[in-house]
């Protein structure tokens, strides 16, 4: 009986490890490009928070839930940096953060994935599709992605003939396992 209940017991603790396939962010890039004027500007957001629970071999139990500082945001320039922060882009007094939630994912072949995201700006949340690639090795994996948003499905910005509404948005994530 003794024998059984302790085989029960490691199994459980064995089950549990498994289930628990949360990574931690190491290191992360978040950048964006635009056209202005016809020309592509750029500029990128730091601070990235995430909750990854990434499982290739389960990807129905996997999920991601990341957040972004929108005052981090950086395009190499003050001035637009603080015009982008306010009321009519970004309004980062009233919504300092932008969020992503997983709600689910698909295998492609190889390292190619597709995400579906709930993607909130400024209280709006859209779905969107961000195809990736994922590689690990023994202790560490490497997200990359990227994927097309409207801004104006956000309200950043408001009409212009000069600013275009889609923007690119491009993701780097090293997690450690």
């Amino acid at each position: 009986m003794k024998k059984l209940f302790f085989a029960a017991i490691t199994l459980l603790i064995s089950l549990g490890t498994l289930a628990q396939n949360k990574q931690a962010v190491t290191k992360s890039s978040i950048t964006y490009e635009i056209k202005n004027m016809g020309i592509n500007t750029s500029g990128k957001f730091n601070g990235l928070e995430a909750n990854i629970n990434f499982d290739k071999a389960n990807l129905p139990a996997s999920s991601i839930e990341a957040t972004v500082d929108v005052n981090t945001l950086d395009s190499d320039n003050s001035m637009r940096d603080n015009h982008l922060k306010a009321e009519d882009y970004f309004d980062v007094a009233h919504y300092p953060k932008i969020t992503m939630k997983s709600t689910s994912f698909k295998y492609k072949g190889g390292n190619n994935y597709v995400g579906l995201f709930n993607v909130t700006i400024k209280s709006k949340t859209k779905a969107v599709e961000v195809p990736f690639t994922y590689i690990e090795t023994a202790n560490m994996g490497l997200f990359k992605g990227s994927f097309k948003i409207n801004r104006a499905d956000f309200g950043i910005g408001g009409k212009s003939m000069v600013l275009a509404n889609e923007a690119t948005i491009v993701l780097n994530v090293d997690v450690s396992k």
